[in-house]
């Protein structure tokens, strides 16, 4: 009856080891998270302040639309690191268990690398509306494409610094699982742990 006794608390004490260790990793994806969006916020804040005060100073040319564009950025990057923020908070009170914290995390990772992709895309379109606005002698053309390729390579440093972090730190539960595969019985879902 002892060794059963004891038995039950290594099992409980296990259980509520590795509940804990999940919460912590579900915590640090939302602090990175977090912080990402702080990083994000402050560039959108930046530039709305630099593309206003730019824009209002500016004696036409090129420049007043790079301005123009940069306020139109910076209000868009502000937007998505409001929501990101605000869906990492959210994240933050919920409890996942193993198979939804992998897919969160998943989605997180593939969420930066898509974004990756996108900003190559906002950089061939700044190139594009440059060099068309130099064939036509257009400055709107030329303001808007410079803004768009200084904001697209900001956003590929961001999301590629993202989904590198991410990616570390999904790492971690990765190892993890590959060394103590999750059981499942239609029911329960338990660790295997190796002695």
């Amino acid at each position: 009856m002892k060794s059963m006794f004891f038995l039950l608390l290594i099992i409980i004490n296990l259980n509520a080891q590795a509940q804990d260790s999940l919460k912590n990793f579900n915590d640090q994806r939302n602090q990175v998270n977090k912080t990402g969006m702080e990083v994000l916020g402050s560039w959108g804040i930046a530039n709305i302040g630099a593309g206003a005060a730019g824009w209002a100073n500016s004696d036409g040319g090129s420049n007043k639309y790079f301005y123009q564009m940069n306020v139109i950025w910076g209000s868009v990057n502000l937007g998505a690191a409001i929501l990101g923020f605000t869906g990492a908070n959210r994240n933050n009170k919920k409890q996942f268990d193993v198979a939804k914290s992998l897919k969160e995390q998943r989605n997180l990772e593939k969420t930066f690398l898509v974004n990756g992709a996108l900003d190559i895309a906002y950089i061939g379109t700044g190139i594009y509306l440059k060099k068309r606005g130099s064939n036509r002698d257009s400055n709107k053309l030329s303001g808007y494409g410079t803004s768009i390729i200084l904001q697209g390579a900001f956003l590929f440093l961001f999301d590629g610094t993202m989904y590198t972090a991410q990616r570390s730190h999904g790492n971690k539960l990765r190892r993890f699982l590959e060394k103590n595969p999750v059981t499942f019985n239609g029911k329960n879902i338990g660790l295997i742990y190796h002695l």
